[in-house]
């Protein structure tokens, strides 16, 4: 870790520095030698980076969009090369190359933290062996070491020996409570900044690099927080706390402002977009009228969530321009109530388990023949077996024998094959064929 902080070491200068500064303004008002001065001085130069970092963000988020905008493109190449995994990465690469686009953009700001935080740790780590750094000088070296936060020394570590701690003037119990609720919040942040953007702001209809990237992300990093944070001081985990704590209210803005196309967060917003408008019949903003006008100018390209914000704003009688204005019209409001009821009348009622087996049951006993239907299951057939005896008893007093010629009833005779049965066929008795042709 001293190699990777020496290399760091051009940045050590600034870095102390303007910790010193903020010190110089905390330790006025609570004291030069409390933890608030120097806690609020780390967390100060956190807030001072990030709003550095603000350019490299909006980057981020450009091509974020970049990314929103391909995703049509890139599930084409995905269907085309379904079954040929390496021309679907070639064809993904070749698209990135003609537009532009870096899916690893999302790791640019903390690439770009890099340096600030390994500067931080070597100042810290200085102060905890009791080396000046920087412009830290002997008298803030002595101030630095006497600052506890919630009773654990700016410099001590979870796995600090206790010889350490006690020339600190601390307990070894306090501080590793202390680190260890710290790396728990810290890891919990950064897992729950990443599942927002899963959950909330990726359209899953397409899987893309970018978003396997933020998925890996995702549990990668708390595991990576939680294992090395036990080697961190304390004024670290305070850094990377506020830091994790920046990019969540960071990253909670964009989903609520500026969400990804095709995603919860674009239904959601859309949702709010849509009462704002029909409650003012109006578009109130310049930048809610860019989102309109971005919106019709798709045209058939529209996702789901576009597409229901359009029907809506018809049903209320709005139609949406191409400069993001609404306009109201009657007969568009009339045509998507009409629409939609037609739609309701044309999805069939879905049956139940029950419903089908009986459905089914009463169609395979419909396609039965009626001479094969069991006695008296009908009315018609209970009456023929009531009256069957009574023939019986007049055709035994008839002495005059049974014409021959007589038409044979319905049913098959006794021992003939179920053939005789089928339609097309000779009823009656068979000729029987010649030897020479069995």
């Amino acid at each position: 870790m001293d190699t990777i902080a020496g290399f760091f070491s051009f940045i050590t200068t600034p870095v102390s520095w303007v910790i010193v500064q903020f010190h110089s303004l905390y330790g006025a008002i609570f004291g030069p030698d409390t933890g608030w001065a120097w806690g609020l001085s780390i967390v100060s130069l956190v807030v001072l980076i990030r709003i550095c970092l603000i350019p490299l963000f909006v980057k981020q988020i450009k091509s974020t969009r970049n990314m929103q905008v391909l995703q049509p493109k890139m599930k084409a190449i995905q269907e085309r090369y379904k079954n040929d995994k390496q021309r679907q990465s070639e064809e993904m690469m070749k698209l990135y190359k003609e537009t532009g686009t870096n899916p690893l953009s999302s790791c640019l700001p903390i690439l770009a933290q890099s340096p600030f935080f390994f500067a931080l740790y070597h100042v810290l780590s200085s102060i905890a062996n009791g080396k000046t750094m920087g412009v830290i000088d002997q008298g803030l070296l002595d101030s630095a070491r006497k600052a506890h936060i919630f009773g654990a020394p700016l410099a001590s570590k979870f796995l600090e020996s206790s010889a350490k701690v006690d020339a600190l003037g601390a307990s070894l119990t306090n501080v590793r409570i202390v680190t260890a609720i710290m790396i728990l919040l810290m890891s919990a942040s950064q897992f729950y900044t990443q599942r927002q953007l899963m959950t909330k702001n990726v359209d899953l209809t397409v899987k893309t690099p970018y978003m396997q990237q933020q998925k890996m992300l995702m549990y990668i990093f708390p595991v990576i927080f939680a294992v090395t944070g036990i080697n961190f001081p304390v004024g670290v985990l305070v850094y990377w706390l506020t830091t994790n704590v920046w990019t969540m209210g960071q990253q909670m803005y964009v989903i609520n402002q500026n969400p990804t196309p095709g995603s919860k967060a674009q239904d959601a917003y859309l949702g709010r977009l849509l009462k704002n408008i029909t409650t003012h019949e109006q578009v109130t903003s310049k930048r809610k009228r860019t989102i309109v006008g971005a919106i019709v100018a798709k045209g058939p390209d529209r996702n789901d969530n576009e597409r229901k914000f359009f029907l809506n704003l018809a049903k209320a009688g709005l139609v949406p321009q191409a400069d993001g204005t609404v306009a109201k019209s009657d007969t568009v409001a009339a045509e998507a109530e009409a629409g939609a009821a037609a739609a309701r009348r044309q999805q069939p009622k879905r049956l139940t388990k029950a419903q089908r087996q009986a459905a089914a049951a009463q169609a395979t006993a419909d396609q039965k023949p009626a001479d094969q239907k069991p006695a008296g299951s009908t009315p018609e057939h209970k009456a023929a077996d009531d009256a069957a005896p009574a023939a019986k008893t007049s055709l035994e007093k008839q002495d005059e024998p049974r014409d021959s010629t007589s038409k044979p009833s319905g049913k098959p005779a006794a021992g003939s094959s179920p053939r005789q049965a089928k339609a097309g066929q000779r009823k009656g008795q068979q000729r029987p064929k010649h030897p020479s042709k069995k």
